[in-house]
């Protein structure tokens, strides 16, 4: 069986991120999506609230699991839950290179766990959380995000900007 985690930060969950989650499907077994703490950022929904919001995004599957972590490596927590792969998207030049770097100090942490990557389709390849958040504001903000994320984290996203 093979079993990957993919992590994020998710804050909010957008259409790449399902994107992912809908490949890492149907390459792997099973899919842990993993909502990581990351303290060198913001964080605009708590993290029950992230995973929630994937699970609303995200129809029901055996073989999908939703967890969060915290104070860890991703490859240690990858070696907790029994993943031998841990998948990552690659959007841009930055993204590789970044990525390039993290699979290499993970080889050498947990050589046993290999670093899947997978880069999106052009039509959301430029598509962040980040992104979303600072689109949020300007009149007519809503017309521009409802393209970039799924149903239910546009409704949140309304709803916290009403």
């Amino acid at each position: 069986m093979k079993k990957a985690v993919y992590a994020g930060s998710f804050d909010p969950p957008t259409n790449g991120h399902l994107w992912m989650i809908q490949k890492g499907l149907e390459i792997f077994d099973t899919l842990v999506v993993a909502v990581g703490s990351n303290p060198s950022k913001n964080h605009t929904f708590s993290i029950p609230t992230r995973i929630q919001l994937l699970k609303d995004a995200v129809p029901s599957c055996e073989r999908l699991i939703f967890d969060s972590f915290d104070n860890k490596y991703l490859v240690d927590y990858a070696k907790s839950v029994g993943a031998d792969y841990i998948l990552r998207g690659i959007r841009s030049a930055a993204d590789y290179e970044y990525e390039r770097v993290m699979r290499a100090i993970n080889g050498d942490l947990k050589p046993e766990i290999q670093t899947v990557f997978l880069m999106p389709p052009r039509e959301i390849a430029e598509v962040s959380s980040s992104m979303v958040k600072e689109l949020i504001g300007p009149e007519g903000w809503e017309n521009t995000v409802r393209r970039y994320v799924p149903a239910p984290v546009f409704k949140c996203l309304q709803e916290q900007h009403s």
